[in-house]
């Protein structure tokens, strides 16, 4: 049907303009049935179709509030990427004409209840239209936050949860593993840590990690995946990680690993270079990432993340949903770039393959 606008709509439902351009914001002032019932017969009626590139807010349009939720304690989430992620939240929000409401949800303070109450609260009080979340949180509280306001997801995806997500391109990890077969290993083995919430892009890695291997003829041996599916062993205990993958080099010829992240990799080359393994003459070592390396350890081989465009982004898609809340849910791959660093090399000559 052409001719459809706001107007349309709002003689249709016998409402006021104002609420039918709320309710197609899914502006949290507006109750969720009237959102509805305006969504449902703006789809009916061919009221505006999904946005095939980023949009962006008219200079006239009112300034609007946006919250970042952030899943961690601020003074641990001040390390890695949480900066640069942030930098490109307030960069791209004052090109939208927004502010930025930045808010820790320490998971050892709040229950899933308790943060919901917190959040719903800053909700009303500081007029949210949407919502920016980095590091894990529950997928009950997620869900429950998505039924309120827009939500996007940043670096995490969610199993359930409806949201759109930007994410990196998990690929990275295949672009090592390949320098890695390159360079002449072929019994290389993965090491993430357990995470009992938001672990999903580990498995992602791991993916990436096995179609690469796979396609590189070399040996995918499940006894070198350590911490990858229901049977994750080790947990966090990362000293026992450290033992199982110093014998698979000592003793089973595994000449190179692959982490899921750099703060993993970085850890594993402390705990190996304390039982007197040199890295990478004796074993190559790559993360994921593309953070600095710690004193004392030397530049990892990795994958760089480019933070800052990933915030960019999760504005831009934040701005598109509050616009088109009923086109479809996105994922939103970026690329990341080869690090070459200084933790590999070929396999070590005194290496033994069975």
């Amino acid at each position: 049907m052409r001719g459809v606008d706001q107007n349309v709509l709002a003689k249709r439902l016998r409402l006021s303009r104002t609420t039918v351009s709320r309710s197609l914001s899914n502006h949290p002032a507006i109750s969720s049935e009237t959102r509805e019932r305006v969504q449902s017969l703006a789809a009916q009626l061919g009221y505006r179709t999904a946005p095939t590139r980023a949009v962006r807010r008219p200079r006239s349009a009112k300034p609007i509030t946006i919250g970042v939720l952030i899943g961690a304690p601020l003074v641990s989430a001040d390390r890695g990427t949480f900066p640069s992620i942030l930098g490109g939240i307030r960069h791209r929000a004052g090109i939208e004409h927004a502010a930025v409401d930045v808010v820790s949800l320490d998971p050892g303070e709040y229950s899933v209840e308790a943060a919901q109450k917190h959040v719903f609260r800053l909700i009303r009080q500081a007029h949210w239209r949407g919502a920016i979340l980095i590091y894990p949180f529950a997928a009950e509280f997620v869900r429950a936050l998505a039924e309120k306001i827009s939500v996007v997801s940043v670096l995490t995806e969610y199993a359930d949860p409806g949201i759109d997500v930007i994410d990196t391109d998990h690929e990275g990890v295949g672009l090592l593993v390949r320098k890695l077969i390159g360079l002449g290993h072929r019994r290389i083995g993965f090491a993430t840590w357990h995470y009992p919430v938001g672990g999903l892009w580990a498995i992602r890695r791991f993916g990436a990690f096995a179609e690469a291997m796979v396609r590189g003829g070399a040996d995918l041996d499940p006894r070198y995946v350590f911490n990858v599916g229901p049977n994750a062993r080790h947990s966090l205990d990362t000293s026992a990680l450290a033992d199982a993958v110093a014998r698979a080099i000592q003793h089973e010829g595994v000449t190179a690993w692959a982490c899921a992240a750099d703060h993993q990799a970085y850890r594993l080359i402390a705990d190996l270079k304390a039982r007197g393994l040199r890295i990478p003459e004796e074993v190559s070592i790559t993360g994921f990432d593309g953070n600095e390396a710690p004193v004392g350890l030397p530049p990892l081989a990795t994958a760089a993340v480019p933070n800052e465009h990933i915030g960019e982004g999760a504005v831009a898609q934040l701005i598109s949903r509050l616009l088109y809340p009923r086109s479809p849910r996105r994922k939103i791959l970026v690329a990341t770039a080869l690090v070459e660093g200084a933790t590999v090399a070929e396999p070590s000559r005194t290496a033994t393959f069975a």
